[in-house]
């Protein structure tokens, strides 16, 4: 959803789902209720609110898909893109400005870096989500895996073999 700043009225405007409800690249996620205000403060423009959006996810411990809801709380502040010819010194407050183009203000942008922002590194399906068994890779939260055979931890590997060196000599 883009915007005119030179539009935002006075008393600041208001965007919910309607009018932004597909903001994502991706088909698949989901916004599921947004509420934005958009206000101006001179040339600056002021964007506060509440996301949340449904994103499907890999979990990275048992490899199954799942679907994730992602709140986010957003204040943002965006400033004119300052013209190529201008040599311009950022201070510290700065680096926590956003910058729009043209009379234009991409909130679709916005949104789904927000949501991005908030998706965790290593999602997991379950907190307590038991894994994949290292034996036979079956699901164990589907099944209790019945192997018996312990894998030796291939990471250690190093380890084993300096420790048969020291107790060759």
């Amino acid at each position: 959803m883009i915007i005119r700043v030179s539009e935002i009225p006075e008393e600041g405007r208001t965007v919910g789902v309607e009018e932004c409800p597909h903001p994502f690249q991706d088909p698949e996620w989901a916004l599921e209720s947004l509420s934005l205000l958009v206000e101006k403060d001179k040339d600056n423009v002021l964007v506060r609110g509440r996301i949340r959006s449904r994103v499907p996810l890999t979990c990275s411990r048992c490899v199954e898909p799942f679907l994730m809801t992602v709140e986010a709380a957003t204040d943002a502040r965006f400033a004119p893109r300052p013209g190529r010819t201008e040599e311009v010194e950022l201070s510290p407050e700065d680096l926590e400005v956003d910058f729009y183009a043209e009379d234009l203000l991409d909130l679709a942008r916005l949104i789904e870096t927000e949501t991005i922002l908030r998706l965790p590194m290593k999602p997991l399906c379950q907190e307590n989500c038991r894994g994949l068994c290292p034996g036979c890779g079956g699901n164990r939260n589907q099944s209790p895996c019945a192997c018996r055979v312990k894998l030796p931890d291939p990471r250690l590997e190093v380890l084993k073999s300096l420790g048969d060196r020291f107790h060759s000599r």
